[in-house]
């Protein structure tokens, strides 16, 4: 596996952006579309958010480390914060008929659908993205 770059946020809201930043980076060294881009978008800058709102509840004091690195035909994502961590399948269903109309929830379905690959370790505070990349 080669690392690829490291971002290092802190736990506010405008850190977010910053993801864009990473992966503009990452699309100039490994010269994929703007569709794979965006799918890259949706599921890294949720993640960031996950870790920042939820692992770090806000506390600017605490960090989001998020990771890239290539391996294999493959792009992985390892974000990782300094919260307390949680157990994935304890989610609520974002699917579910009393979810449906909620303005929040769904960030970790949404990884499913646009990451090939989502896994949880460290307690719930590491949260790895892989993703196929295209030919």
């Amino acid at each position: 596996m080669k690392l690829l770059q490291t971002l290092t946020l802190h736990s506010t809201y405008e850190e977010i952006e910053r993801v864009e930043q990473l992966l503009n980076s990452l699309q100039d060294e490994l010269g994929f579309d703007d569709e794979f881009y965006a799918r890259l978008m949706l599921a890294v800058s949720e993640a960031a958010t996950n870790g920042i709102l939820h692992g770090n509840k806000l506390d600017a004091s605490k960090t989001v480390e998020i990771k890239a690195f290539t391996d294999n035909g493959k792009l992985i994502f390892e974000s990782t914060d300094q919260g307390e961590g949680f157990e994935p399948e304890d989610a609520p269903d974002p699917l579910a008929e009393e979810n449906l109309l909620k303005t929040s929830g769904r960030g970790i379905f949404l990884m499913k659908e646009y990451a090939d690959e989502v896994s949880y370790s460290e307690g719930g505070t590491r949260l790895t993205l892989i993703f196929n990349l295209p030919d």
